[in-house]
């Protein structure tokens, strides 16, 4: 299986983190949250059409209940999702190992 984008990572651990509150907005304001990293709400739900096409995470949708507006579209990892999650972030700490003091004397113009 291809190594996971970036942003796919980004979308797949915020879908990890929220459980069972992962739904569009809830996913952007996560990445916004913790990375400081501005995701607009068009890429993250043709990310996730993406990701659900691939198996990697699946959908149900609830009607809402006391309150208006439209049904929410929750999210979660599959198995499949969890595995290659799991093997890209592996592969990048692999690919990094011991390579971060080099990082910083050239972000510092060493």
């Amino acid at each position: 299986m291809p190594l996971l984008g970036s942003f796919e990572q980004l979308l797949l651990f915020s879908v990890l983190q929220l459980g069972g509150e992962a739904y569009g907005v809830s996913i952007r304001e996560n990445i916004e949250d913790r990375t400081g990293r501005a995701a607009s709400i068009g890429a993250i739900y043709t990310t996730l059409g993406r990701l659900e096409e691939r198996g990697l995470v699946r959908s149900r949708t609830e009607s809402p209940q006391g309150r208006a507006g439209r049904p929410r579209k929750y999210y979660r990892l599959s198995p499949e999702g969890a595995r290659d999650l799991r093997e890209s972030y592996e592969t990048i700490q692999t690919m990094a190992g011991g390579l971060i003091p080099e990082l910083d004397r050239l972000a510092e113009g060493s």
